[in-house]
């Protein structure tokens, strides 16, 4: 599988963007998929992460009713809707994707991660 995502760029504070991961190679459909994200001098961060299906969802709390995380099956693509962005929601944002079972335990560790995208960096000015 092999992920793209897309949709970063510079936004002021207050703002929104949606970021995309496209997947190729083969259908995502059963798969749990994640966004991660890390800001310069900083570790990767658990953002949010989604089922198979869409209708169970994850966060971490520094996103949590800010952002969104969706999927289109149907498109191959999973979503992260980022509305009131703040400063601190600058870096580098990942898509990630595996074959587990959606548990707390497995979407919120990179480790249990197989497949990653690029990264898009998400600016967000004060």
């Amino acid at each position: 599988v092999q992920l793209q995502a897309s949709g970063g760029g510079l936004v002021q504070a207050g703002g929104s963007l949606r970021l995309s991961c496209a997947a190729s190679g083969r259908t995502i459909s059963s798969y749990t998929m994640g966004w991660f994200r890390q800001a310069p001098g900083k570790e990767r961060e658990f953002v949010a992460a989604t089922d198979w299906s869409g209708s169970i969802t994850y966060y971490a709390d520094s996103v949590k009713g800010r952002f969104t995380i969706s999927r289109d099956n149907a498109r191959n693509t999973v979503y992260l809707q980022m509305n009131s962005l703040k400063p601190e929601d600058t870096a580098v944002y990942y898509c990630a994707g595996t074959g587990r079972i959606f548990t707390i335990a497995t979407v919120t560790a990179e480790g249990r991660y197989p497949y990653w995208g690029q990264g898009t960096q998400v600016t967000v000015s004060s």
